[in-house]
């Protein structure tokens, strides 16, 4: 049986999780969020006392993290520290969004140890389903033999905005220089990094988000997937 990937990469507060999530299920696809992989090993450096920017630390931390995920009623994915919730495992879906454990998620993405380790969970996903993921490094490194790749973007300014309301709708508002501070710095990190750095494919699909609503990105988004795919 053919299995379809839709690789979706680009900055921080792009909308790739909102559109990702929004085309799956309009699809049928599933939607794997990489980001919050990443972030949940970042939570767990964290909560062992280890910095995100101690390499040596955190390869040490990654025989004992037990990272494991699935969907909800809700159709959301949760993701888990210690195995299943059956196992005992703890549900970090919504402790892994503060600004805090964003800022580990980007520093551990750039440990190559740590790509490593979490590169074939991603992978084995998508052997055996029709996904959609989302990251920074999809279309790149993770699944370069994906049948779609777009690398979505917006302005600087239009992005943290958006992390902002969403922050903000959460209880966790920062202001927005701040924000927009955390955002310019994450996106020097990420397109700076030696591991896989955030960069457009050469065979995906450019598409600035940022004078569209999220109905038209959305919908053009499905054209592009569709075209590729029929």
């Amino acid at each position: 049986m053919k299995y379809y990937s839709v690789a979706i990469d680009g900055p921080s507060g792009a909308g790739k999780s909102t559109m990702a999530r929004a085309l799956a299920s309009k699809l049928g696809y599933l939607y794997v969020d990489t980001g919050a992989i990443y972030r949940t090993l970042g939570l767990f450096a964290l909560s062992c006392g280890v910095s995100p920017s101690d390499p040596e630390g955190v390869s040490a931390l990654l025989p004992k993290a037990i990272i494991t995920m699935n969907y909800g009623e809700d159709g959301l994915q949760h993701m888990y520290l210690g195995g299943q919730p059956e196992q005992g495992g703890e549900d970090v879906t919504e402790a892994i969004r503060t600004p805090e454990v964003s800022t580990a998620a980007s520093k551990i993405s750039a440990i190559p140890a740590v790509r490593a380790f979490l590169l074939e969970m991603q992978r084995d996903i998508a052997r055996h389903n029709n996904v959609i993921m989302d990251g920074r490094d999809i279309g790149t490194a993770v699944l370069p033999q994906a049948d779609v790749k777009i690398f979505l973007t917006a302005s600087p300014q239009a992005r943290a905005q958006r992390r902002y309301a969403e922050l903000a709708a959460k209880g966790n508002a920062d202001s927005f220089e701040n924000v927009l501070r955390d955002i310019t710095e994450r996106d020097e990190r990420d397109s700076n990094r030696s591991a896989a750095p955030l960069r457009q494919a050469e065979d995906a699909v450019l598409f600035d988000s940022t004078d569209y609503s999220p109905e038209e990105c959305v919908e053009r988004l499905l054209e592009i997937i569709q075209e590729k795919t029929v």
